[in-house]
């Protein structure tokens, strides 16, 4: 019971947040994602029925918190990508630079620490693209954030179809 309300309260500030927010928040609406709280070794994730799992520390928290917010946004962008992108290293740099675009929005910083939020400015300042540099150095940095735990180093730098043309077309690609 205790779940359902923080999960309302937050969709109820979400739909506050400015263009981010209440876009998450309609696709939320639209395909009945379901948010629930579950052990994981990350913070958050989408599910393969399309649905949303928070680390369950956040259930302890305020609903309102800007980083569990942005987390709703992160995974919200990756059930809009599909299967494919969002389990690409592509598909990740797209909704982290989503995710602290809008924790900047609401917060006026990227992150609390210093350090974390030098790397999340240079991982905002590299190009959406699906050059392989700049995708390696996403990945980089993002493990220079999360740590080795966070295994973005198992995923394909693009999503799996444009990655298996780039192998069979001999590396010919960007």
């Amino acid at each position: 019971m205790l779940h359902s309300f923080w999960v309302d309260h937050s969709l109820n500030i979400l739909d506050q947040c400015g263009p981010e927010g209440r876009t998450a928040l309609n696709f939320i609406r639209a395909h009945r994602v379901n948010i629930s709280f579950h052990e994981q070794p990350t913070a958050a994730r989408w599910t393969l029925d399309g649905h949303i799992q928070l680390h369950p520390r956040y259930a302890d928290g305020d609903p309102g918190a800007a980083y569990p917010l942005s987390l709703i946004v992160h995974e919200v962008r990756h059930l809009q990508q599909g299967f494919f992108t969002a389990l690409s290293v592509n598909g990740e740099l797209d909704a982290w630079q989503l995710q602290f675009s809008f924790l900047k929005n609401l917060t006026g910083k990227y992150h609390d620490d210093p350090r974390h939020d030098f790397i999340i400015h240079e991982l905002i300042s590299l190009p959406l693209s699906m050059d392989r540099n700049v995708l390696l150095k996403s990945r980089q940095l993002m493990q220079d954030y999360a740590g080795r735990k966070y295994r973005i180093d198992l995923l394909p730098l693009f999503p799996l179809m444009r990655e298996f043309l780039f192998y069979l077309g001999g590396h010919s690609q960007n």
